[in-house]
């Protein structure tokens, strides 16, 4: 047998074993995970959801977006799987799906909304997401790929050599499903918002959104054909013309804007101080009490589950993290145990008790680092730096510097800072958005302002509106 036959004969018996129908939307779809494999999968997928970033403590947000999302979940082509719709506390805008029920909605995203159809129509794309099983065809098209470049690896030293750009190019080839994956689960949220009441009008408005806040963010230069999601301006336009064609009376669906804006009420916005923030390059933490002072110039960024800093030539990393509930020393064992890490004999001077030198074999190459493990409020953290090994020695005062820093936050402004909220304004006169800013002054732009209420800066706004602005907070530094 041919050596090209061999490779895709296994490969063939697979797909045809693996082809099942889409609960969703009726058609043949390749799965290599069951259904059971698929709720096991997202059920741990949620749970390091919730403990990385971290659910909206909120009882009433919660039992709003579930109230909205799980109906549509129960009557759609999947009622019998364990259902959850949870908002996470999250700036960023954005919503997304796992494996067998788990939905998400960002408090970013809840604040850039304006109404409940807005709501159902984002929950109803990612409850279309499952019912069609989307994350589970690639999950399987990825293991079928891997197990073709496996056997080819086998057979051909060639593929072997080249497996890597090979790999790459799978990804380019799978990225057509994403888009498709993306304009199937608009279409089956549509069904389910309609199904449920909901003004499927308002999917137009959210896709307008969206393509504003990437535009905002810098990614509106980006060629549709590099992402994974169709072109947010091809999206309104179907929306708009599903919406046209569904051939009902519209003024019996429900919009719900003024009980989703009650909701908003009091909603921090954009990022929390309380979970740190900086003063120039100083990194205060008010809800745990510390701060660490990182070296002047480089780059720095609190992410959810870290704080990191990157030199100016991007060949050394700081950073401080939560290492979880255990003692200092066992998260110190477990550390250093971990495969390719090694632990180095010389002991460091200056530094808190307890840091130790290691050593790390990459792909990039040998790394050279400094760890300690310390406890503060009853939380074990891990300060951790590391550069290429040639170079430790050169950044180990920067490094020393930064590990002598941490100390108790007690600068009273800092602990007292809070972080910026929706604020609802009922207009008692009509206004342009740039009137109501200066009448009812937020703590953001006006383009911004414009933005999470739905219309340009130059629109006029209606007598008896309900207006969000925003107020409060603390501004972090460049």
């Amino acid at each position: 047998m041919a050596p090209r036959l061999r490779v895709l004969l296994p490969l063939l018996l697979v797909a045809m074993t693996a082809c099942v129908r889409n609960p969703a939307t009726g058609k043949r779809m390749l799965s290599l995970v069951s259904q059971d494999e698929e709720i096991a999968l997202g059920k741990q997928a949620a749970q390091d959801v919730r403990q990385s970033i971290g659910l909206l403590d909120d009882k009433k947000v919660q039992d709003y977006v579930a109230s909205v999302g799980l109906p549509m979940a129960r009557n759609s082509e999947r009622p019998e799987l364990p259902w959850t719709v949870q908002a996470v506390d999250d700036p960023v805008v954005n919503a997304f799906a796992l494996p067998g029920g788990p939905v998400f909605v960002t408090r970013g995203l809840l604040t850039h909304l304006n109404s409940e159809a807005e709501l159902a129509s984002v929950l109803g794309h990612e409850i279309g997401h499952i019912t069609a099983r989307h994350s589970v065809e690639q999950l399987s098209q990825a293991q079928l790929a891997q197990f073709g470049l496996v056997l080819g690896s086998a057979l051909s030293e060639d593929i072997a050599k080249y497996g890597v750009l090979a790999a790459a190019g799978l990804q380019l080839l799978f990225l057509k499903y994403g888009r498709d994956d993306e304009r199937q689960s608009d279409e089956l949220g549509f069904r389910y918002m309609l199904g449920a009441g909901y003004d499927v009008r308002e999917a137009a408005d959210v896709f307008t959104t969206l393509g504003r806040v990437s535009e905002s963010a810098g990614a509106g230069g980006l060629p549709s054909w590099l992402s994974t999601h169709p072109d947010p301006g091809e999206r309104v336009e179907t929306a708009r013309a599903r919406a046209a064609k569904a051939n009902v009376d519209v003024s019996r669906l429900k919009q719900g804007r003024e009980e989703y804006l009650a909701m908003l009420q009091g909603m921090a916005y954009g990022e929390d101080p309380r979970q740190g923030f900086f003063r120039d390059n100083v990194f205060l933490h008010p809800g745990l009490r510390f701060q660490l002072t990182f070296p002047k110039g480089w780059k720095t960024q609190n992410q959810t589950q870290a704080v990191l800093a990157a030199s100016p030539r991007e060949d050394a990393i700081l950073g401080l993290a939560p290492a979880g509930d255990i003692p200092p020393e066992t998260a110190l064992r477990k550390f250093l145990s971990q495969q390719g890490i090694q632990p180095v004999s010389a002991a460091p001077t200056g530094y808190p008790p307890g840091t130790v030198y290691f050593q790390a074999r990459t792909e990039q190459g040998a790394i050279g680092g400094v760890t300690t493990f310390l406890t503060h409020g009853g939380t074990t953290l891990q300060l951790l730096a590391y550069t290429e090994a040639s170079r430790l020695q050169a950044y180990d005062d920067t490094f020393r510097a930064t590990f002598t820093s941490f100390g108790e936050l007690t600068d009273a402004s800092a602990l007292a800072v809070q972080p910026a909220r929706i604020e609802l304004v009922k207009l008692d006169a009509p206004m342009t958005v740039r009137q109501f800013q200066e009448r009812y002054p937020s703590t953001i732009p006006v383009e911004e302002l414009a933005l999470i209420n739905g219309v340009q800066p130059g629109d006029t706004l209606p007598a008896g509106q309900t207006v969000k602005r925003v107020t409060g907070g603390v501004k972090p530094s460049p």
